[in-house]
């Protein structure tokens, strides 16, 4: 009772209350655009640098995850706001409530025959993909997809590192994650340039991947979904994705909810055919994406508990482990 109570209290959880309740107001400053901005500083700086690109590269993912480690560690530890700012960049490294929204206000537009182009466009927002000639069942499948991936990227794995070594830690792998989606692109530009911030983000996002998927067969089975289906399957699936680790929180969400994932997609104006996950010829309705987004939610909830339950076992029974 007592490791439940501290998880209860615990900053993480704080942290995931505050995130469903309030997501990401626009009037409120966030870090992660103070990061773009140092990148798009960065970017000229590293090709100017003389070094060749794939070590300018990782020499800015260096520089960008030690300074976000040590910038956030330095004001969470002023004397008199440090216990505010801890706060906030706990709570501002999540974004599960924003996916969560953003999700319901697109799903509304889909549903509107008369807003499809508004519904293209706000499924555009969260996608790097485009969304332009997209019908209704292909927005849905794509809305599906991008809410599945980023359990993982928007979620689990900031928790992940806000449990194991708090503020800082998450928001150096907040660091390399923007780094990435600006610049992690397999085009001209940054080929070499982002080689590295790809990588690092890989192995970051490695094993809060593979927890994204069991949390999520998890949650499905509390839900009665065939998690049994789900669990043999994913593996598979995932092992056909050319990312190592996006593939696991989508699969498990296409077969728990029994909607298909993948196909032709059009990335700055290249048809890409992105592998098959789940049941094939299983269309997105608007009952599969409610339930989705339901057990995305109850994920999130079992995430924070799971992952704070452990640290606090971990921290109560080390010493007596000889660890």
């Amino acid at each position: 009772m007592n490791i439940l109570v501290l998880t209860l209290f615990s900053l993480p959880f704080l942290a995931f209350i505050i995130d469903l309740l309030l997501g990401d107001p626009r009037w409120l400053p966030h870090p992660v655009r103070l990061i773009g901005r140092v990148l798009d500083w960065l970017e000229p700086a590293a090709r100017r640098s003389g070094l060749p690109l794939h070590m300018a590269g990782l020499l800015c993912v260096l520089l960008l995850a030690g300074g976000a480690y040590a910038f956030v560690d330095f004001l969470c530890g002023l004397k008199y706001f440090g216990m505010i700012l801890l706060v906030y960049f706990a709570y501002a490294g999540l974004a599960l409530g924003e996916l969560l929204d953003s999700a319901r206000d697109a799903l509304e537009l889909i549903e509107d025959e008369t807003a499809l182009a508004e519904a293209r466009e706000a499924v555009g927002l969260l996608v790097s993909r485009s969304t332009a000639d997209m019908d209704a069942p292909e927005l849905r499948k794509t809305l599906a997809e991008t809410v599945s991936e980023n359990f993982c990227d928007a979620f689990v794995a900031p928790m992940f590192y806000l449990v194991l070594g708090g503020p800082a830690l998450l928001w150096a792998y907040k660091a390399v994650s923007t780094m990435d989606s600006m610049w992690g692109y397999k085009t001209e530009r940054f080929r070499a340039l982002g080689w590295a911030a790809a990588r690092a983000d890989d192995v970051l996002a490695y094993v809060p991947a593979r927890l994204s998927a069991f949390l999520l067969l998890l949650a499905g089975a509390g839900l009665g979904l065939g998690w049994r289906q789900a669990l043999a399957q994913v593996r598979a699936d995932a092992a056909r994705m050319e990312s190592p680790n996006a593939g696991w929180p989508m699969a498990a969400s296409a077969w728990l909810v029994q909607g298909a994932m993948g196909g032709p997609a059009t990335y700055f104006g290249e048809v890409k055919i992105k592998p098959l996950l789940g049941p094939e010829g299983q269309l997105w309705t608007l009952e599969k994406i409610k339930k989705l987004l339901r057990l995305v939610l109850l994920s999130g909830f079992a995430g924070v508990l799971l992952l704070q339950l452990v640290k606090v076992a971990w921290v109560r029974w080390a010493p007596f482990l000889g660890v």
